[in-house]
């Protein structure tokens, strides 16, 4: 109990920190992680006291052999709320700017052996339609040579993640070096990135595609079979990935909701002098989803489609776009947990009752225990942990029926 008031109190002292000290300082607490060590220029005082608009300079060293560096991190309690969030650093020297409170600066340190048998190419751009670069990672196993590719979409409720928090899933599924794995980024619902102009769930959708067009533009530097893709994402990322596989008849050059009842996608990338005709093929290496405890039905979709004619919200609805097996087949695989508290199963269990009444192969897990999003990867130890009892042995059912698709 004590513990549990302490962390209150910290918490509390945090988020009020500005009203405690003044708009001029803010509150600064550096959390060493085991096996390492967090240096920060200039050093913090006991106080934690620090001037606001204060650079911090931070360096992570390893100090244990075995383990390696996993990411950067500052902790911090923001816009009042009592909620904590990482903003994350993959390289072990980074800034930070105070101008609020943070809980925490530290670093994720890892088993070296996580990080053994592939490499990473990080922060690929593909597009910049608004405020932040739109980027991916992808994850090479040593010695790929034109392997399938499985593209990940982060979740985070459309407006929040990066392609970061999705590395652990990244991890699992390029072991037993069978597939390339990608994980994208895209941007933020409304205006959580910043942009002026209000982003729409139809853009959100435009910019995976360019993503993965871009991907398979590349395909060849990332050790990558352009022609045999999956998808796979987590919550927000479930239904874009549903999307992806779903969607691919409506991508055009008609605009959305531009002309009445004409709602196409014009991807965020395309591949200089490439028709909209070779783009839909090209998508169509797509042979496969794994939507994870993601939203795919009208009624839940129709508050993210806020301002869109009834059409509209038909478009961005897996439900309402599954092709027939006959014309093209759209596999799909589930997991949802049995105290997920954020997807309804009903709603689920619907959605893959109707691919299975147009032929399609559809397969719906039930994770004993599990709550919402356990897929993700963060650097606190609890995260980890939940990653650890669902999110590898799942990944591997995931990649099981990857393997029926491509092998």
């Amino acid at each position: 109990m004590k513990k549990i008031l302490l962390s209150l109190a910290l918490l509390a002292g945090l988020a009020c920190g500005s009203v405690i000290y003044g708009q001029d300082t803010f509150r600064v607490r550096v959390a060493q992680p085991p096996h390492g060590r967090v240096t920060v220029t200039p050093a913090i005082p006991e106080s934690g006291v620090v001037p606001a608009g204060t650079v911090l300079k931070v360096k992570v060293d390893v100090t244990d052999p075995g383990w390696v560096f996993d990411s950067g991190y500052e902790l911090s309690v923001t816009g009042g709320m009592f909620y904590p969030t990482y903003k994350e650093s993959m390289t072990p020297e980074f800034t930070v700017k105070v101008d609020h409170d943070i809980m925490g600066i530290g670093a994720s340190i890892i088993e070296a052996e996580r990080l053994q048998g592939y490499r990473t190419v990080n922060d690929v751009v593909y597009a910049q339609p608004g405020v932040k670069p739109l980027k991916y990672d992808v994850f090479i196993p040593d010695g790929a040579k034109k392997l399938p590719g499985i593209i990940i979409i982060h979740g985070g409720g459309w407006a929040s993640n990066t392609e970061d928090i999705m590395r652990g899933l990244a991890r699992e599924l390029i072991k037993g070096g069978k597939y390339v794995v990608a994980s994208i980024d895209y941007r933020w619902l409304n205006s959580a990135d910043g942009d002026a102009k209000p982003n729409t769930m139809n853009q959100l959708i435009e910019d995976c595609y360019g993503a993965i067009l871009h991907i398979q533009e590349h395909a060849a530097e990332y050790g990558m079979d352009p022609k045999k893709l999956a998808v796979t994402g987590d919550s927000a990322g479930g239904h874009l990935s549903a999307c992806m596989i779903d969607l691919i008849e409506r991508v055009g050059n008609g605009g959305f909701g531009k002309t009445p009842d004409v709602y196409e996608y014009r991807p965020t990338y395309i591949p200089a002098g490439w028709s909209m005709k070779k783009v839909r093929r090209s998508l169509k290496a797509i042979k496969a989803a794994a939507p994870s405890y993601g939203v795919f039905d009208l009624k839940t979709l129709a508050r993210f489609g806020e301002g869109f004619a009834p059409m509209g919200l038909v478009a961005i609805t897996p439900d309402c776009n599954i092709p027939f097996a006959k014309s093209r087949k759209a596999p799909q695989f589930f997991v949802l947990g049995t105290q997920d508290r954020t997807v309804g199963r009903e709603p689920m269990e619907e959605y893959v009752k109707h691919l299975q009444d147009v032929g399609q192969k559809a397969e719906l897990v039930i994770v004993d225990g599990a709550s919402h999003a356990f897929f993700d990867w963060k650097p606190d130890q609890r995260t980890k942990e939940t990653f650890a009892k669902y999110g590898v042995p799942y990944a591997a059912k995931m990649k099981q029926f990857f393997d029926e698709v491509f092998y």
